[in-house]
């Protein structure tokens, strides 16, 4: 007669346990995040079957860089703990500014004077926040009022002047390569990487991640922390300008109001690409990968016909549920 001993369950696999997932999420979002992409490419050829091509991909990649260089104002600026929510305006002004000033000055010197203007918009954010301690949302949404409201006047003084978008920035923003290949990823690819070396190489954006980790030990310990801000700002202001000159490339049509409505959408690009927007935790690849998620998500919304309103409205909820999954994530860490 054989005796069976007690025996004891074996613990789960590291991977499946709740602590696994949530460390997962914490140190590497980018992961996720590729796999929402694929089940969102994969519901887009459920609704749309046969739309899957090289020619789409191409499109939304297209479409989706702009919104990624908007979304690097904001991944950089919410390292710090703050917002920039003036870029729509400013990146709507460096289109605009450029469009007016070719006809009469040549593209070079339209696009450096655009470029020039954005800059000084994102340095009086940077003194607001950084020297005054103004609150980034209440300084940048002013400062959006300002630059919109400038740009109206300057619209009423050039109206007879006209304006074109010079063949170069067309091709620079809307155009491709073989069919599918986007023209302005040859201006992304090597700003997206310099982005991604400066915040894990550089003393600059390791500044980043120390003041919006803790402002007052970075003060304590030396850090100019308003040196950074401004500079942060500027650079801001620049990156919002480059946005709006590859999107007026994709449209051919500039107005003062070009960029505005991609303001929250490049916000949840950032949020949900793991961006902490009570600073000091976040990266840019994740950033990117939420432009596109976005970007194909509206290309599914309109296929839904679902109206604009709606569509604000989902990136709204986006926004909250991601930031509430990752408070709740790195609460528990």
């Amino acid at each position: 007669m054989s005796v069976v001993e007690g025996t004891t369950s074996s613990p789960p696999p590291a991977w499946r346990t709740a602590d696994a997932w949530q460390r997962l999420f914490r140190e590497r979002p980018i992961v996720p995040l590729l796999v929402l992409l694929g089940a969102l490419v994969v519901l887009y050829q459920v609704v749309q079957p046969g739309t899957i091509s090289p020619n789409w991909v191409g499109s939304i990649i297209r479409n989706a860089v702009p919104l990624a260089i908007l979304a690097a104002c904001q991944t950089l600026t919410m390292l710090t703990g703050g917002i920039d929510l003036s870029v729509g305006a400013v990146a709507s002004m460096a289109a605009y500014v450029m469009a007016t000033l070719v006809p009469s000055q040549g593209p070079v010197i339209a696009i450096v004077v655009a470029l020039a203007a954005c800059g000084l918009a994102g340095l009086a954010n940077g003194i607001g926040v950084g020297i005054f301690r103004v609150h980034p949302l209440i300084m940048t949404l002013a400062m959006s009022l300002v630059v919109l409201g400038l740009m109206t006047v300057y619209q009423l003084i050039m109206v007879a002047a006209g304006s074109r978008v010079p063949p170069e920035i067309r091709t620079l923003g809307g155009g491709t390569s073989f069919g599918f290949v986007p023209h302005n990823l040859l201006l992304f690819v090597p700003l997206a990487v310099g982005i991604m070396w400066a915040l894990r190489r550089t003393g600059f954006g390791r500044l980043l991640y120390a003041v919006g980790d803790n402002e007052r030990a970075a003060r304590l310990s030396g850090v100019r922390v308003w040196q950074v801000l401004v500079a942060l700002y500027v650079v801001s202001g620049l990156l919002a300008g480059v946005a709006g000159l590859v999107y007026v490339g994709i449209t051919n049509v500039a107005t003062v109001t070009l960029v505005d409505k991609y303001v929250l959408t490049a916000v949840a690009a950032a949020v949900i690409g793991g961006t902490s927007i009570f600073g000091g935790r976040g990266g840019y690849a994740g950033t990117i990968v939420g432009a596109i998620i976005l970007s194909l998500l509206t290309n599914l919304l309109t296929v839904l016909q679902m109206p604009e309103a709606a569509r604000q409205v989902v990136f709204g909820a986006i926004i909250l549920a991601v930031a509430a999954a990752y408070t709740r994530i790195t609460s528990e860490a």
